[in-house]
């Protein structure tokens, strides 16, 4: 029996659904409005429950970490929510026990800590780039889900993410960033190796997976080819994850301003900037 013919408007409908358009900017801050409000809910939970937090962000280079982690933090209080982006280890620090530096990261009570990178280095970068030997790779993927379902036991809130890019869409990151000259401090040799080492870099995201992506410490891929789409299903995913409630918010009255006797500005000749805009 032949199948019948899919009418325009099914198809249409079909690649919709499939490939939808692009958020415009007013509906992606009234929908991230939303969820800043619930991240501040999230910070007097934590407070007052003393609940220690890690969120680990991984990815490609250009997969939109920066612009997840700060669409997370822009309204929070960062001595809640605390940024961790470590840079290469130093000298003494190559000496030591591989998850040293980061161990000292980890929250305590009251606070969020958000890894933009973190011992995740040593399956990505640290690997391709062969910065670490075989030993210390294979080392790392045994015993990493240890160490993390430590954590967990110990009452720790570990959620892992891995924003997921596009080929395409990278290489037109990275050319929006070589002829941006607002972004060329993003652009680094490591960065542009990476597009060069795209299979290579795939490789060592599958084995990443094979090797850490259990069910007591999974990982959650965020769809980030529509950079507004990814924040926003991302926040509204971690804020799934983390068992909060409302607790009593702090309320405030503005006081009236003190009238003091005798109280007159001395009349100083402010120096105030020129208005060009």
């Amino acid at each position: 029996m032949p199948t019948k013919a899919i009418s325009e408007k099914k198809k249409q409908s079909l690649k919709k659904t499939t490939n939808p358009e692009k958020l415009s900017a007013k509906d992606y801050e009234r929908e991230l409005e939303k969820l800043q409000g619930e991240l501040v809910k999230l910070q007097f939970w934590a407070k007052e429950t003393k609940a220690r937090v890690v969120v680990i962000f991984e990815g490609r280079d250009a997969a939109g970490k920066g612009g997840m982690i700060k669409a997370i933090t822009d309204r929070v209080s960062p001595r809640v929510f605390r940024t961790v982006a470590l840079p290469a280890p130093n000298e003494r620090e190559r000496t030591q026990v591989y998850f040293q530096r980061y161990v000292e990261q980890l929250p305590a009570g009251g606070e969020i800590v958000i890894f933009d990178r973190s011992w995740y280095n040593r399956a990505g970068v640290e690997h391709v780039m062969g910065f670490c030997t075989d030993q210390q790779y294979q080392s790392f993927l045994r015993g990493t889900p240890l160490m993390e379902s430590w954590l967990i036991d110990s009452g720790l809130i570990l959620i892992k993410y891995w924003l997921e890019v596009s080929m395409e869409e990278q290489t037109k990151r990275f050319e929006g960033r070589i002829n941006d000259p607002r972004k060329l401090w993003k652009l680094s040799p490591i960065d542009l190796e990476s597009h060069r080492l795209w299979d290579k870099y795939t490789l060592a995201r599958d084995a990443m997976f094979e090797a850490t992506d259990t069910d007591k410490s999974p990982w959650h891929v965020v769809d980030t080819n529509d950079k507004r789409r990814g924040r926003l299903n991302c926040i509204q995913h971690l804020l799934q994850r983390i068992p909060y409630e409302e607790v009593p918010l702090p309320k405030f009255k503005l006081p009236k301003r003190k009238q003091s006797k005798g109280a007159k500005a001395t009349g100083h000749n402010f120096r105030y900037i020129p208005k060009v805009f």
